[in-house]
């Protein structure tokens, strides 16, 4: 006869029995099945359902995973609510139907249809316990999914592809097959890791070498290699196993996997990150995936933030901004981390940086700005003016500030002040520019207003500011005003247009007088076709502004002010033994240059 619940040893029918070590802690079962003929597996074997549903007759969990050597499986919510669902019916039905209540063990959804098929107490604990309810929604043991992966991995993936999906594209990329699902209501990006094709002793060597790799012994590049060769007892143990050893244990994990491909941009991880998919930006579309970050993947990530920026990340200090290198085929990404008691748990936004430094060529070519707008910009920032640029998070703004550095003269000396490293001041130094950084921290002893006085005292040239948005603005204004720099003035701040900004930087504390001393704002926004620019304005005055460009039907168009004599900006842009026309004049021949080159 069978033992109650799931303690099974051995079937009358042959079916294989259970071994599982089963344990709940913090909401997840967890079922060690190292040594269980039945493997661990919930949509086959009855006898692990059994033991699952027994331990859930004693505690609750909305998550179930199983280890088996190497390998975590993490079940999906619906089998997790139904096996916890079995667990409250068996509990309350064994007084009333004992050989049901063992069924509910074994066989939930069998047990769930006989249940609702009566009258009585036992249909009754099927409803109250959400059993039948559950049961009648579960796809069924051929629908259970899994999200797998590696022990040492810090994320699961769902192997399969979604239901009812259409195939709309396929890649491999470095250590991945990427897998493109049109669904609803958003597209898959479904990746399959080198990994997955691993068997059993392959996850169990990679288990082994991680322990090897963790105890400190083994150093240097190849550590992962030498780890690897020790474990599996060979000189030649394949590339696979080391780099996906190297990629779960020094890189980034799943993260690489994603930044692999080109097309991917950004990578967003939604607290509470072990219950949501990731989500990925692909050539400006969303996307979901079918990889989720584990409790401890998100924390160790979370680690891996604050180890590169040398900042807190916790209660007393929820937010951080960071960068990261060598993340996939990326050179570098940045990273904005939130945790409690801002959010539940940690969530991060990674976005890819771009290997190479923009220049306004390129910006031309690719449509941001055009050829006339780009001349404009180009001369202003070489003649001193000082110039923000606005918009949301993710329309370009940081792009475009690397960009006009290069339109410095060569002879210029630039500040930059960033919390984030973004601006491309190592390639400007490689082109025998002198660009210093300084690197402020928003909520430590460097604050950005102390790092705006200290740019004022490294020297007379140009000054950028990755994000203006704090207790710098004033400072920063004032100096705009009185002129303590003889070069271009350059930020980023968040905002739409001259008025807005205004209103904006007065919050913090900017009189309009200091205000006043901008002499551009420059918008941009994204749109459907790209990043673009959409105006660029004068001010002119403390309360005044003007377009000299704006983006119209047929695109980034110039409203006739300059052509008419009116900009102010223009005028001041002319030396000392030039007219206005002359300033028009090479603003039109920087403009025919950049047509030519693009």
């Amino acid at each position: 006869m069978l033992e109650r619940l799931g303690g099974l040893r051995g079937r009358p029918d042959g079916t294989a029995a259970c071994a599982c070590d089963a344990t709940v802690d913090a909401g997840t079962l967890r079922l060690d099945a190292a040594d269980c003929p039945g493997d661990g597996r919930l949509a086959d074997a009855p006898a692990c359902r059994a033991t699952a549903v027994r331990a859930l007759r004693r505690a609750d969990a909305d998550r179930v995973v199983v280890r088996r050597p190497g390998v975590d499986s993490r079940y999906d919510a619906a089998t997790a609510a139904l096996l916890l669902a079995a667990g409250r019916f068996a509990e309350r039905a064994a007084v009333h139907d004992d050989r049901l209540a063992d069924r509910a063990a074994t066989d939930p959804l069998s047990a769930a249809s006989a249940a609702a098929g009566r009258a009585g107490p036992v249909a009754r604990i099927a409803a109250e316990t959400a059993l039948a309810a559950v049961a009648d929604a579960h796809p069924g043991y051929d629908g259970v999914r899994t999200f797998d992966g590696p022990t040492l991995a810090h994320a699961r993936l769902d192997p399969d592809p979604p239901a009812d999906a259409r195939l709309r594209d396929t890649r491999d990329t470095a250590g991945a097959t990427v897998r493109v699902y049109d669904a609803d209501p958003l597209p898959v990006y479904h990746v399959t890791p080198r990994e997955a094709a691993f068997d059993a002793d392959d996850y169990a060597t990679l288990d082994a070498a991680a322990a090897r790799l963790a105890d400190g012994a083994l150093g240097g590049a190849r550590a992962a290699t030498a780890a690897v060769r020790r474990v599996a007892g060979r000189d030649d143990p394949t590339a696979d196993l080391a780099a996906v050893l190297r990629k779960h244990t020094r890189g980034f994990g799943v993260l690489d996997d994603l930044f692999a491909d080109s097309r991917v941009t950004d990578v967003y991880a939604t607290a509470p990150a072990d219950d949501t998919p990731l989500r990925v930006v692909v050539d400006g579309e969303t996307m979901t995936t079918n990889a989720v970050l584990s409790a401890a993947g998100a924390d160790a990530l979370a680690s891996r933030l604050r180890a590169t920026s040398g900042r807190p990340l916790s209660a007393a200090s929820p937010t951080l901004d960071a960068t990261a290198t060598g993340v996939g085929t990326r050179d570098r990404v940045r990273a904005a981390a939130v945790t409690d008691p801002v959010s539940d748990g940690p969530a991060f936004a990674v976005r890819a940086a771009d290997s190479d430094p923009w220049r306004l060529t390129a910006l031309v070519a690719n449509g941001t700005v055009t050829p006339a707008a780009a001349g404009f910009l180009s001369l202003a920032v070489e003649r001193g003016a000082a110039c923000l640029l606005a918009g949301p998070r993710g329309a370009g703004k940081t792009t475009l500030l690397g960009a006009l550095c290069w339109e410095l003269p060569p002879s210029t000396r630039l500040v930059a002040i960033e919390d984030t490293p973004e601006l491309p001041l190592a390639a400007l130094r490689d082109a025998d520019r002198d660009a210093q950084g300084l690197r402020a921290d928003p909520g430590g002893a460097f604050t950005p207003a102390d790092a705006v006085r200290t740019a004022l005292r490294l020297g007379d040239g140009a000054l950028a500011v990755g994000e203006i948005r704090g207790q710098e603005a004033p400072a920063l204004f004032e100096a705009m005003r009185v002129g303590a720099h003889d070069g271009a003035v350059l930020g980023t701040v968040h905002g739409e247009g001259a008025a807005e900004l205004r209103g904006r930087v007065a919050d913090l504390g900017v009189t309009p007088a200091a205000f006043a001393a901008t002499d551009l704002v420059v918008t941009l926004a994204p749109t459907p076709d790209g990043r673009r620019v959409t105006t660029i304005e004068e001010v002119a005055g403390p309360d005044a502004a003007a377009e000299l460009y704006t983006r119209g039907p047929t695109g980034l168009a110039a409203t006739g002010r300059i052509d008419r004599g009116q900009s102010a900006a223009v005028a001041a842009l002319a030396a000392p033994d030039e007219t206005y026309a002359d300033v028009r004049a090479a603003i039109d021949a920087r403009a025919d240059r950049f047509r030519e080159e693009t």
